[in-house]
């Protein structure tokens, strides 16, 4: 719908200007020879233009590659003149006997003069690309601030309900330890998540090394339930001391906990964090149970998709791939 909707916009817009141009022409009746060649001006020019919009600038200005945009403007003239020299200079003169340049004109005069008519489809789209870039920035300045609002009001709303569950969970471990090491135990995991998850950061960034811990904190919980079919293996690899968004890795653990078979000991869950340099890499894989899904299935990967654009645009990389048996979830980050 986005999509036709951008097209259609387009034609209407190219209707509008080829009315404008074409309009005194058609009044004035101008001879079949000169509306050949402004037709063919015209088509290369509209060519230009959107070899600019969806390719030049898009790939090299919103990545900040000065000298490969000029090196790709350059190249889109030099197409210019290519297609001109091609259609007015042979096609038309195959076609029709004409040419719009005579045979004495010096090759650097017809260069200068088709890169005089080229750079107007230079700037264009230019400027055009610059219009649509900034409305969707205002767009999605629009919606962000909707959902800051909306998340301070959910954050307000439920601020008491974890520091009591903290503070209630400490009480009950300090009743549960001489009743079982178990229980206690279980507690004691149960509020280090609990700890971690009320940590303020201004930035919302913590320690990898913290990140972790959470993890595996939140591992122990889930065998303390399921031993002594319970296999998982997490391994970790690098140094842990970069930062991250905090909360960012847990969903995929949950995804396979939840949808997962965690009892199987040939096809144990495998998590793997791996640091090399500021390049993080997660991969959370596990065998598909296909037992019945409750309805928020799905809704963590979506979320947590969400976030990773927020937080990480354009340096993060998230892969999931599926065969039927095995679900496998890869996270990138460049930290």
């Amino acid at each position: 719908m986005k999509r036709t909707k951008t097209i259609l916009t387009h034609l209407v817009c190219w209707l509008a200007v080829l009315a404008y141009l074409y309009g005194e022409s058609l009044i004035a009746g101008i001879t079949f020879e000169k509306s050949a060649f402004k037709i063919s001006m015209n088509f290369i020019q509209i060519v230009e233009f959107y070899i600019c919009y969806l390719w030049v600038y898009p790939y090299f200005l919103k990545r900040g590659k000065i000298i490969q945009l000029f090196a790709a403007l350059i190249f889109t003239i030099a197409i210019f003149i290519s297609m001109r020299y091609l259609i007015e200079q042979i096609l038309y003169f195959e076609w029709f006997g004409w040419k719009n340049y005579s045979d004495d004109t010096p090759i650097s005069t017809y260069i200068t003069d088709n890169i005089y008519y080229s750079i107007a489809f230079i700037v264009i789209p230019a400027a055009a690309y610059s219009v649509v870039q900034n409305f969707k920035a205002e767009t999605t300045n629009r919606r962000l601030k909707d959902e800051v609002v909306k998340a301070e009001l959910a954050f307000l709303k439920s601020q008491i309900n974890p520091h009591f569950l903290y503070n209630t969970l400490n009480y009950i471990y300090s009743l549960a330890i001489p009743v079982s090491d178990k229980l206690a135990n279980a507690v004691l995991r149960l509020s280090d998540l609990m700890r971690y998850t009320l940590n303020d950061s201004p930035d919302g960034m913590m320690s990898l090394a913290k990140e972790v811990d959470y993890l595996e904190s939140y591992i122990e919980l889930f065998k303390m339930r399921f031993e002594p079919r319970f296999y998982v293996n997490f391994t970790t690899e690098g140094i842990l001391n970069q930062k991250i968004a905090a909360l960012v890795l847990i969903p995929f653990v949950e995804n396979a906990f939840k949808h997962g078979i965690i009892d199987d000991e040939k096809q144990p869950i495998r998590i793997k964090l791996k640091v090399v340099n500021k390049r993080l890499s997660f991969e959370v894989s596990n065998k598909i149970s296909h037992a019945q899904k409750d309805l928020s299935s799905g809704i963590g990967l979506v979320n947590i998709q969400r976030r990773l654009d927020l937080i990480y645009p354009e340096k993060h990389e998230m892969l999931i791939s599926n065969n039927g048996n095995t679900y496998k979830t890869t996270l990138i980050i460049h930290l």
